[in-house]
């Protein structure tokens, strides 16, 4: 089983328009309620690819059923800590006319110390009976830095992290299997920013020096990077026309799912980047975050460019 666990789920709403005018008055082709943040965005991702997963996430009281309602449609298997805060609510505004995507982002409410206990409790539970781990998303505010840290050690499968800041820095001693940041939330996490690929390469190698087994830094539509200690690779996504992108949102969660199911299988993790790569491609041309059709995913894997670069 893979598990996906974090701390910001949202209650996300997807408003469709013809043509989106900033200041007047918009009526909405479409409107859908989806359970989505990363931590679930990943989940359903791993689901689509046929993986086994369960998600685990704090959720509002308020909102239980509808997250319960949503996910269960899924056939996701997922467990709740309810809060007395109210699920963060988000809001994706896709322009078709335009072919602009807005996004409205809630920052997630703080947890009580006995939900946040109680949430720890939950993850050492279900990763103790998880084959890959996968912990995710930014902390609500009031929550300690060290917080994820003391989850990733009580995880004894892999651990693929995608978070940033003090927290992901914190954790990097316990030898995690992947972190995953983005080349934007790197730097704020080296506190400089990385402006050439060399740079950005050193920032990754002193995470690998620090404990990382494996870094993977995305650059949206650009190549990804990979290292380890010893050796460095780039990937690229796989090519894709502008009138073809429906919703970006969720990209980055497909590719964590991708890899996830690959190790779990006891696959290569340049494999689960393939894997991941093209579950994102596909979860480009979705209107609803990470619920692609998987069908073609696999063979659009091998088709994913990865180049061993000079170290």
């Amino acid at each position: 089983m893979i598990l996906s666990a974090g701390l910001t789920p949202a209650w996300q709403q997807v408003v469709v328009f013809d043509a989106f005018r900033y200041g007047e008055v918009n009526r909405a082709r479409e409107v859908h309620w989806i359970a989505s943040g990363k931590v679930f965005n990943a989940a359903v991702a791993v689901h689509r690819l046929g993986g086994p997963v369960r998600a685990l996430a704090p959720v509002g009281r308020g909102q239980s059923d509808q997250i319960d309602g949503d996910l269960s449609q899924l056939g996701l298997p997922f467990r709740f800590v309810l809060t007395r805060a109210p699920t963060r609510v988000c809001t994706t505004i896709l322009d078709l006319g335009a072919r602009k995507i807005t996004e409205l982002v809630e920052n997630g409410r703080p947890l009580g110390n006995g939900e946040l206990d109680r949430f720890q409790q939950c993850y050492a539970e279900e990763a103790g009976r998880a084959e890959v781990a996968i912990v995710i998303g930014s902390l609500p505010q009031g929550t300690p830095a060290s917080y994820y840290r003391e989850l990733v050690q009580c995880t004894p499968c892999p651990a693929l992290l995608d978070f940033r800041g003090e927290g992901l820095l914190a954790c990097l001693d316990l030898k995690p299997f992947l972190v995953k940041p983005n080349r934007e939330e790197l730097a704020q996490t080296m506190g400089r920013p990385l402006e050439t690929d060399e740079e950005l390469l050193r920032a990754m190698r002193s995470l690998n020096r620090r404990g990382a087994q494996w870094v993977l830094v995305t650059q949206g539509s650009g190549p990804a990077w990979i290292t380890t200690k010893k050796a460095a690779w780039r990937a690229h996504p796989i090519p894709v026309r502008p009138e073809e992108i429906v919703n970006p949102i969720g990209c980055g969660d497909a590719l964590t799912a991708g890899i996830a199911c690959a190790i779990r299988e006891g696959r290569e993790l340049l494999d689960g980047v393939r894997l991941g790569l093209a579950a994102a491609h596909a979860n480009l041309r979705q209107r609803l975050q990470c619920r692609f059709d998987a069908s073609g995913v696999a063979a659009l894997a091998e088709t994913v460019c990865v180049e061993e670069q000079p170290f």
